[in-house]
This record gives structure tokens, C-alpha cells and sequence, in this order.
């Protein structure tokens, strides 16, 4: 190699330096003009972070208290504590235990009783008063279960023709389909 290439090798890798250096500069620059908003933002994502696992900490253990209040009015339904504590921790989970007490004792007063936000909840209540009442109550998620106890009431009533237009209307796919299918047999003269 000539002097001359050796002199243009150093000043590339002297023209990279200075731009590594600059670029540092800027930098430094950069974070010394925005120190407290970086700061900050550093602050609010770990802030965000911590309040976020105090929150988790905070559900799981409402979860577990209430699951364990749960399990303990399996053992002993007139626990009141357990019942409070319930209560207290999971509000929707105790609706649900109240509906399966008062739908396994077919209480048709504690069923009313209930109060839930929950529409799921609102329709299955409804739909077990009508069962309870022995008048099948229109039901969103027991719709077909209802057209069945529908038919099968009309079929007892004799009039077996209105009960096969309500029985083709359940869909072949539905879980009482085959139900359905057997009780269409009743209706055949």
C-alpha cells in the first residue's frame, strides 16, 4: 500500500469517529433537552407496571377468597360468613349460588328474590319460574327446550296438529332434536 491509500484509510476511519461522536453529541444534546419528559415517561410505565400487578394481586385474591367461601357453603350452606365474605368478593358468582339453591329447591319467591344485572342470569331465572309454574316461559338460551315443553303440554291438551308446527320449527342440529323428533311421533294420528 502507498502512503497515499494509508492516508485515505485514516481519514475514513477519522471521518467515521467524528460522525460516531456527533451522532453521541446530538444525543446527549437530545436527552439533556428532554431529561424530564423522559424521566417522566420512564416514572408513568414503571408506575403503570406496579399499579397494574397491585391490581392482579388485588383480583386473585378476591378470586381465591371468594372460592373459598364458595367451596365452604358446599360443605355448610347456612354458613354466614361464608356467605358474606361471598358476597363481599364475588357478587356475581353469589347471584349464581342463590339461583342454584332456590332452582334445586324449586323456590319459585327465592328465584324473584334474586337481583342480578346479568341477562344471561335474568332468562335462566325466568326460564326455571316457568318451569316451576308449569308454564313454559319464553327463554332465550332454552329456546328450543321451551318450544319442546310447549309442544309437549299441547300434545297432553290433544291438540297434537299445533303441536307439530311448534316441534318443525326446532332446528335438526339443536341438543333436544331428537326429543323433538320423538315426541312429532305422538302427534301422527
Amino acid at each position: 500500500m502507498s502512503l497515499k491509500d494509508e492516508l485515505n484509510v485514516v481519514k475514513q476511519e477519522l471521518s467515521s469517529d467524528e460522525k460516531l461522536l456527533e451522532q453521541a453529541f446530538h444525543l446527549e444534546k437530545f436527552f439533556k433537552k428532554n431529561k424530564t419528559i423522559i424521566i417522566g415517561g420512564a416514572a408513568l410505565l414503571i408506575g403503570a407496571f406496579i399499579g397494574y400487578k397491585i391490581y392482579d394481586y388485588v383480583q386473585n385474591s378476591k378470586l381465591e377468597a371468594a372460592n373459598s367461601a364458595l367451596l365452604a357453603l358446599q360443605k355448610d350452606p347456612k354458613n354466614s360468613a361464608a356467605i358474606s365474605k361471598l358476597k363481599e368478593n364475588n357478587p356475581k358468582l353469589y347471584n349464581l349460588y342463590e339461583y342454584s339453591i332456590a332452582a334445586n329447591s324449586s323456590n319459585a319467591k327465592a328465584l324473584s328474590s334474586i337481583k342480578t344485572g346479568d341477562d344471561f342470569l335474568k332468562d335462566v331465572i325466568a326460564y326455571h319460574k316457568g318451569v316451576i309454574a308449569e308454564k313454559p316461559a319464553d327463554s332465550v338460551y332454552y329456546k328450543n327446550l321451551t318450544l319442546v315443553e310447549k309442544a309437549y303440554k299441547l300434545i297432553k291438551a290433544g291438540k297434537k296438529k299445533e303441536a307439530k308446527n311448534i316441534l318443525e320449527t326446532i332446528p335438526k342440529n339443536s341438543a333436544v332434536a331428537g326429543v323433538a323428533s320423538l315426541l312429532e311421533h305422538f302427534t301422527i294420528k
